[in-house]
């Protein structure tokens, strides 16, 4: 079974099931500031879990693309993924768990036609005010029984394999902060049921003597979890949530594993096109070694997530999300370069785009700027990389047994080497890294080029306050009037709001000049003065494209999408029409004044601008 076929029986059967298929949201987050990557299908729904009103309903259910780079390291084994799709469905206040379990049970045994006997699944235990979750075991019991199977609870007297449901504390928990004693004040979570598969690998001795679902070894694999959104953190503890919500999470491609019951996610279709092509370039087989498979895994990874943040309009650079996708292609042309010398990644970039370019429409603008991109990327490191592994070479001729902070420094400094590549080829040669000394000589680093003065960059707004809010509605003040004054080529590529000021990226290739920054300034203002009011209106994509809305825009123009529009309702003036899910101010005279205190280039083609409302 295919990816394509998955997905597609997912989204099929869940619409059966009256849910509403909505698009992929962007890989990078708005509003929201936690990461800088949607890295789950529920993190674009955040408002509408916690109960703003989503513009298809309270049945909804998509295939979400995801980037995790948490985990770098541990990819090239032959189940971590820096990018891949997460399949879910979601009640926002409607069905419960009892649905929830039945319908996932049943998508699993009767569409995907798993065995039943190779599934395992895990269940809260209780912690502290918020009780166990006795009731999803007797569901999944009864579930089993249906079908002939006795689903007992495992304790500690009985083997594995006698048992199919396992209590968790901390792992059937899940909030986007992790366990519930690390939450923030605000944030939501709740107990969770997970579905794990089981591919009957030997158990690895290393993870412990007795293997369970959650073991590391690589036996069991997640492929579901099902949350129940019931809960937010507050000083006194945890209170329940007035709109109950289900959340259902599960990896695209780690379900078509387990269809195919393959436990190697690269012997899945969607990998085999761009390790055919490195196999044809490199001359090397995969499955030849575990060295050289190792390689073509994190090659055909690192690839295709950096194409997918290009696809988004990032660039590599030295900061944030730029930095995250230069460790990823430096990465990735460091392996390519151990399978083949100056091996370039040019036919596999073309061969993963045109794979995903019917999925993804929005590659297919971007197909010749991520090319050329990569491309320029790589003609950068190839004029560090044989410099620095000389380096590495020439330490480990020396046969030391750790490399010292201001060594991995210098390579980081001198060869362009992340202290993350230093550290890899240093485990790899049994040395270890002075991770401390190498912090130490950073920040010295910083303080003498003036470079660390200013907070790490994230998107979105940081809270929901009414300070925040006046400025997130100034945004949209200013995207229209840079589009006004520098050209409706100006997009935004980026925003990150607080109570204090908001930071603005936007696509524009020059220096804006003293006279354009003012223009800009004057226009949002008189806007301000106007008291025009900020309205909400639910419409399909095509509608708001045909309305001459501007904003990020789904792959499907059916979709249904809130649109926020500045205007003046007595006189029909219009200033702006944005794609956006709020919060806004009512009227944008609650603003005071604008004022853009900074503008700043960020990388080839980006500007910055940093603005308050005073």
């Amino acid at each position: 079974m295919t990816t394509s076929e998955v997905r597609q029986k997912y989204l099929n059967f869940f619409k059966q099931k009256n849910h509403i298929i909505i698009p992929s949201a962007p890989i990078l987050p708005e509003n929201d500031s936690t990461t800088l990557f949607v890295g789950s299908g529920m993190q674009p729904l955040l408002p509408y879990l916690l109960g703003q009103k989503h513009p298809c309903g309270t049945r909804l259910t998509n295939s979400q693309k995801c980037v995790r780079t948490q985990d770098i390291e541990e990819v090239g084994d032959i189940r971590h993924l820096t990018f891949f799709e997460m399949l879910g469905n979601w009640s926002l206040g409607d069905y419960n768990k009892q649905d929830e379990v039945k319908w996932l049970f049943e998508f699993l045994i009767q569409e995907i036609k798993l065995d039943p006997k190779k599934i395992y699944v895990t269940v809260f235990e209780g912690y502290d005010q918020i009780p166990k979750d006795m009731e999803t075991v007797i569901l999944w019991q009864t579930l089993f029984k249906e079908i002939g199977i006795e689903a007992n609870v495992y304790n500690n007297s009985m083997r594995l394999e006698d048992a199919k449901i396992f209590y968790y504390v901390k792992k059937n928990w899940w909030s986007r902060s992790g366990t519930p004693e690390n939450m923030p004040i605000g944030e939501i979570g709740g107990p969770d049921t997970e579905v794990f598969y089981d591919f009957g690998l030997p158990h690895n001795l290393k993870y412990g003597p007795n293997c369970h679902p959650n073991c590391d070894c690589g036996r069991f694999a997640e492929i579901g979890n099902s949350v129940f959104m019931e809960y937010m953190k507050q000083n006194n503890g945890f209170v329940e949530l007035k709109q109950k919500n289900i959340d259902f999470g599960g990896g695209l491609e780690r379900i078509t594993m387990a269809a195919n019951n393959e436990p190697d996610a690269f012997k899945l279709d969607i990998f085999s096109s761009s390790i055919k092509t490195i196999e044809n370039i490199s001359g090397k087989k995969y499955g030849a070694s575990p060295i050289t498979d190792k390689s073509i895994r994190i090659v055909s990874d690192h690839l295709k997530a950096s194409i997918m943040i290009m696809g988004s309009g990032i660039t590599p650079g030295n900061l944030d999300k730029g930095y995250i996708l230069r460790r990823l292609l430096r990465r990735a042309m460091r392996h390519a370069n151990s399978l083949l010398k100056n091996m370039s990644l040019t036919e596999i970039t073309k061969n993963i785009i045109d794979q995903y370019i019917e999925m993804y429409p929005e590659l297919t603008p971007s197909k010749n700027i991520i090319i050329n991109e990569i491309d320029k990327e790589e003609e950068k490191f190839k004029n560090v990389i044989h410099s620095g592994l000389a380096k590495f070479k020439k330490l480990e001729d020396e046969k030391i047994v750790s490399i010292d902070g201001k060594t991995a420094f210098d390579l980081y400094q001198s060869f362009g080497f992340p202290i993350e590549l230093t550290n890899e080829l240093a485990q790899e040669i049994n040395i270890t890294v002075d991770m401390e000394g190498f912090q130490q000589e950073f920040e010295k680093h910083k303080i003498i080029s003036k470079s660390g003065s200013e907070k790490k960059f994230k998107g979105g707004l940081e809270d929901t306050s009414y300070a925040t809010t006046k400025l997130h509605t100034a945004t949209h003040l200013l995207h229209t009037a840079l589009r006004i004054v520098l050209g409706n080529h100006v997009c935004q590529k980026g925003s990150n709001i607080t109570a204090e000021r908001l930071r603005f990226d936007f696509s524009h290739s020059k220096k804006m000049t003293e006279q354009e920054i003012q223009q800009v300034t004057n226009l949002v203002n008189e806007q301000i003065k106007m008291g025009l009011t900020m309205s909400p209106e639910t419409m399909t994509a095509q509608e708001a494209y045909n309305v001459g809305a501007i904003g990020l825009f789904p792959d499907k123009y059916e979709t249904k999408v809130s649109v926020y529009t500045a205007h003046n309702p007595e006189t029909g003036y219009v200033f702006s029409k944005e794609i956006c899910g709020g919060p806004h101010v009512k009227n944008t005279s609650e603003l005071g004044s604008f004022k853009i205190i900074k503008e700043e280039a960020i990388s080839a083609g980006l500007r910055r601008i940093k603005a308050v409302c005073i």
